[in-house]
């Protein structure tokens, strides 16, 4: 058996299987689906951890499916795709965790976790493309495998939620296969490439290109919760919160941000993108993006709410980082797309663990919570001071290294953008620490009967999953100049000649 071949296969497989299997359990066979859960995201963890030992002793991963001739599915692990492919397999495993906790005892659990084990799929399918049209199937298959979790409470506001996702992904999943189409018609390929496939294109389709840029960047904008093509995320935090911590740590704003930086390095190349001018836009408008969630985060007294406004800002901070045309710019921009992840899953497990055990949902009715809830508020704690860049956090690593690659990019206005986001961070999240820490409790929280004033804290399987990923932030921070760590794999990527001669 060639393992060079098979490895991204069973990379994806390792969760559509289980996924498959547990659409057919019936609802009483906890047990069952628990291990196909769970072994599923063990094995992927397994699986992707050999396939980034591979490619760090330089084998090469990738299997190819021939549809028609030149057009084939391509799987590739490269460290670009490892990147990715390793924080969702992480971050599933933990989620996974959190979500047998938190539905314990709910409806249509065996309908939930195979469409969770299926979008997780897709995510893995999207991160491991090794051409356009196979990241255009994974893409798209994200979508439809991510509604069904989206409405799962069946209430008139998820189905309402649901439609709203429904209409901006689909139609951005139309720009994204126009742009597709129309690139394939002007070079005959859709292969990512080093450098990108189109600068050796005559000039006379220059004006194309640009227009085939701005639909596939909008394509992906949608999923990334770029302004204004974001209304669909603060929408879909009605759903339950291991697929609030889905759509914004693992997958879906997740993949979109990965897909503008394949185009930008892997379809157009930086390089051809800068002689274009596209690169200033887009830094333009992630600038933008960045300073508007803040700003709509600082009104919202929903929790989920302000955390969803919180990932339309912060999410922005890896296409910026893309967009500053230097190797700085870009290691800040990659090693957030991990950073970002682990900050903000912990924050929805917490908001989780809040709504669970005390029925809280709204930020004015958080105080006390540090006292009832010690461990949850101190994992809640340390990911808002890491979104706000404190130090020995991975949000202070990220922030440096965007402002540096800014530098060096001598685009000083957009270190004034990282700075204001930093200080609209600290002015949502600090009055949360403060109600939760300095503010007496009330009497009595909304699902807690009869009142109980001492510490009491979460089960502990919706318990650990915060805890584990609120110790990875410092990990991350204190950590980050070791090898192997986000930063360290994030520097690897851009060693790959992305840069040739740019300083």
């Amino acid at each position: 058996m060639n393992w060079q071949v098979w490895l991204p296969l069973l990379v994806v497989l390792s969760s559509l299987l289980p996924g498959l299997i547990i659409f057919v359990l019936p609802e009483n066979r906890v047990g069952l689906r628990t291990v196909l859960n769970i072994s599923g995201a063990i094995a992927k963890l397994f699986l992707v951890g050999w396939m980034l030992w591979g490619v760090a002793e330089g084998h090469h991963f990738e299997a190819r499916l021939a549809l028609l001739p030149d057009i084939e599915l391509v799987l590739r692990a490269d460290p670009l795709a490892l990147l990715f492919v390793t924080l969702s397999a992480v971050l599933w495993l933990l989620t996974t965790m959190y979500a047998i906790g938190y539905l314990e005892g709910s409806p249509h659990r065996s309908r939930f976790f195979g469409f969770f084990s299926l979008c997780v799929t897709a995510a893995t399918g999207v991160a491991l493309s090794g051409n356009l049209l196979t990241f255009l199937v994974f893409y798209e298959l994200l979508t439809l495998t991510t509604y069904p979790l989206v409405v799962h409470r069946g209430t008139e506001m998820a189905r309402q939620a649901g439609q709203s996702y429904l209409i901006y992904t689909l139609a951005g999943g139309a720009l994204l296969l126009l742009g597709t189409v129309w690139l394939y018609t002007l070079t005959g390929t859709l292969e990512f490439t080093e450098h990108g496939f189109l600068h050796e294109l005559d000039t006379a389709h220059h004006p194309s290109l640009i227009i085939i840029f701005i639909l596939l960047i909008a394509g992906m904008g949608v999923k990334a919760a770029l302004v204004p093509l974001h209304g669909w995320l603060p929408k879909a935090m009605i759903a339950p919160a291991p697929v609030s911590a889905l759509l914004h740590a693992v997958a879906v704003v997740k993949a979109g941000a990965f897909g503008i930086v394949r185009v930008v390095y892997d379809v157009y190349g930086v390089e051809f993108a800068q002689m274009l001018n596209l690169l200033t836009p887009l830094a333009i408008a992630a600038s933008v993006t960045i300073i508007w969630g803040s700003l709509r985060a600082l009104f919202q007294d929903d929790l989920k709410k302000r955390l969803a406004y919180s990932t339309v800002s912060q999410v922005s901070y890896i296409a910026l980082g893309v967009a500053l045309f230097g190797p700085i710019g870009t290691i800040g921009g990659l090693v957030h797309l991990v950073h970002q992840g682990i900050m903000k899953i912990t924050l929805f497990f917490c908001a989780g663990n809040y709504a669970e055990k005390l029925g809280i949902h709204r930020i004015s009715q958080m105080n006390g919570t540090g006292r009832r809830m010690p461990l949850t508020t101190i994992a809640f704690s340390v990911a808002a001071l890491g979104m706000m860049g404190a130090p020995l956090t991975a949000g202070a690593v990220s922030k440096a290294w965007l402002m540096d690659g800014a530098t060096a990019a001598n685009m000083p206005w957009v270190v004034w953008v990282l700075w204001a986001s930093s200080l609209l961070n600290a002015a949502y999240f600090l009055p949360i620490l403060w109600r939760s820490w300095f503010l007496s409790q009330p009497y009595a929280w909304p699902n807690d009967h009869p009142p109980i004033r001492q510490w009491r804290e979460a089960p502990w399987l919706l318990l650990l999953p915060p805890l584990v990923t609120g110790t990875a932030i410092l990990v991350a921070g204190v950590f980050a100049t070791f090898e192997m760590s986000p930063l360290a794999w994030a520097q690897l990527i851009t060693d790959r000649e992305y840069f040739r001669g740019v300083p």
